[in-house]
């Protein structure tokens, strides 16, 4: 099992979610979402790239209304540049997206990286969650 630890505003945390996700697969970050996309309508849009792997549009836990934002994974890299040339600025939904590359490996904390970075944030994270 991953460890993905994540750190931003001075706070550390672990998401279990990102598990789920393939690691050596191309990612999309669909930008501009409206209310009524849901991981459904991004996997029926999406749904004509054989290598589409994942799909999700991040939602409020506490009401699971939309960010307005999603990922999406695919297995090829062709299928990639394909789906991020083809949907960029097309509706979806109520709105036209924005694609661009997700760059949320970049953001993956490791602890080395967190420990150095904010120290306090990591021993808040370590005192909490170990």
């Amino acid at each position: 099992q991953r460890r993905i630890v994540w750190m931003a505003g001075g706070q550390v945390w672990e998401d279990s979610k990102l598990d789920e996700w393939p690691t050596d697969d191309y990612y999309l970050f669909a930008d501009d979402l409206g209310p009524k996309v849901t991981d459904e309508v991004l996997q029926q849009s999406f749904g004509k790239f054989q290598s589409l792997q994942h799909v999700q549009v991040i939602c409020e836990k506490a009401t699971g209304k939309s960010h307005g934002y999603g990922f999406l994974s695919f297995g090829d890299a062709d299928d990639f540049f394909a789906a991020w040339k083809e949907f960029n600025g097309k509706y979806v939904g109520s709105r036209p997206i924005k694609l661009r590359k997700s760059t949320w490996k970049d953001c993956n904390a490791d602890i080395c990286k967190v420990k150095c970075h904010d120290k306090h944030a990591f021993l808040d994270y370590k005192q909490h969650k170990w």
